[in-house]
């Protein structure tokens, strides 16, 4: 995989540039007496409001400790499992994947409802397209980011 400064830099180059949205990775040092581990985190703004944060949106805590439960209910033990590199292995999934397949393809590694934020953000979809994500997602940031390119 490569650097995040790289992947960072080709998504930035699909999102319309009109949108302030900002996309970020970050990774956390937590040393303890009995150890140290890194906690990541990926995170998205618009206009300066978070739209999306994983791990926190994602984290519950139960009898075994705090765990990390994506969109289908699948878990790991935070903060000593994390999904980033699949994260990352997704937005070069969706860099990837020419236009014309974008909104047909089902993104099956996509965990997070990640792959609507991208369609919404990406330039080369105008009105029409966006109407239709509209009208298909339940993703709250992908229709933030719907309302703030169409206006409403």
């Amino acid at each position: 995989m490569k650097r995040w400064s790289s992947l960072q830099r080709e998504i930035y180059k699909l999102i319309d540039e009109d949108l302030d949205l900002q996309i970020h990775l970050s990774i956390y040092r937590m040393k303890s007496q009995y150890g140290s581990t890194e906690l990541p985190r990926y995170w998205m703004t618009l206009c300066g409001e978070i739209i999306f944060d994983y791990p926190r949106q994602f984290i519950s805590e139960g009898g075994n400790g705090k765990s990390v439960t994506d969109l289908r209910g699948n878990k790991t033990h935070y903060p000593y499992e994390t999904d980033i590199s699949d994260i990352s292995e997704l937005l070069r999934e969706y860099i990837d994947t020419p236009k014309e397949e974008v909104f047909l393809k089902h993104f099956e590694n996509d965990l997070w409802g990640l792959a609507d934020i991208l369609k919404a953000a990406d330039r080369r979809f105008g009105r029409k397209r966006l109407e239709q994500l509209r009208q298909t997602t339940a993703n709250t940031a992908a229709v933030k980011i719907i309302d703030h390119r169409l206006g409403t």
